[in-house]
């Protein structure tokens, strides 16, 4: 048997574990199978005949390795994560005493800020004509994402029930089935008022969806964006705008006014405060530009000539 053939063997039994035991779904499965074929070749090309025989130093000049081929750090972490689980089913088939991948990491992806629309152009945004029952819809959907920082799947999965006028909140449910209560704003309580009165022409009598589609069903993940990028394009808004951005730009917004991180934490649903903390960034910039205008040290004296 060749050292490609005994490692394509335990890579297999792995794979059927996954699937069978631990019930991954097919796309996962298929994604772990690209990123350890890749590993499987790589190292029958080294020579190495066993998945026991690999050490830290293979899977450093494994990562790099795919570095050099141009490979995104974010692709290689994931590659490197689809190893350490397989090294970590092989140590608990008492196999390997250590898991090669343990120590070794892959290079960090540089950190990107978010996109952001300030006040002024959310403001033209999301003045949305009154051209029937789906534009108040859209609107009370664009609002509610701005007015409560929601992520996409917070609010395609929002019902009735979750909406509280009196309180001026609305619960939602996020990341891990985490539920947090955030306030709507007054602009999103006012647009969702309007649309819950053309809501009841759509809805069937058992629907609790508060977005519907014109069929009178949930409004998707896909319809949502495809109306918010519809939107953006007919108020000639320069920035592609998607959901997310609409989330970022309340977080940016918040910060900028009250500069409580702690507080936009919880708004945000983060579960690590270091998530909320790139906000901080967007805020840097934002009191960079304004000292850079208002500080007599800071702007440039006129040529004398």
């Amino acid at each position: 048997m060749t050292a490609a053939d005994s490692l394509q063997t335990e890579l297999d039994r792995f794979l059927d574990y996954i699937a069978q035991v631990r019930r991954l779904s097919p796309h996962t499965v298929s994604a772990y199978r690209r990123d350890l074929d890749s590993l499987r070749q790589w190292l029958a090309g080294q020579g190495v005949e066993a998945w026991e025989r690999v050490d830290a130093q293979h899977m450093r000049q494994w990562a790099a390795e795919q570095r050099r081929k141009g490979m995104a750090s974010k692709s290689i972490q994931r590659r490197l994560s689809s190893a350490r689980n397989l090294f970590r089913h092989l140590i608990r088939d008492r196999r390997l005493a250590h898991n090669p991948v343990a120590e070794v990491s892959a290079p960090k992806a540089p950190k990107r800020l978010p996109a952001t629309l300030d006040a002024d152009h959310l403001g033209a945004l999301l003045e949305i004509p009154d051209e029937g029952p789906l534009a108040r819809r859209d609107r009370a959907v664009m609002e509610l994402f701005y007015g409560a920082g929601l992520r996409l799947a917070e609010l395609a999965g929002l019902d009735l029930h979750d909406l509280d006028f009196a309180e001026g909140t609305v619960r939602v449910t996020g990341k891990g089935q985490k539920t947090r209560i955030v306030p709507m704003g007054r602009k999103a309580m006012e647009a969702l008022r309007v649309w819950l009165k053309d809501r009841a022409a759509f809805a069937r009598p058992e629907e609790i969806a508060l977005f519907l589609s014109r069929r009178g069903d949930r409004l998707s993940h896909r319809n949502i964006q495809a109306r918010v990028r519809y939107w953006s394009q007919r108020m000639a808004v320069d920035t592609p705008v998607y959901p997310h951005l609409l989330r970022h730009s309340f977080a940016s917004h918040l910060l900028e006014s009250s500069g409580d991180l702690r507080a936009v934490q919880e708004l945000l649903g983060h579960a690590d405060i270091s998530t909320t903390q790139i906000y901080t960034h967007l805020d840097f910039q934002h009191l960079a530009r304004t000292y850079d205008k208002a500080h007599p040290r800071a702007r440039r004296r006129k040529t004398v000539e």
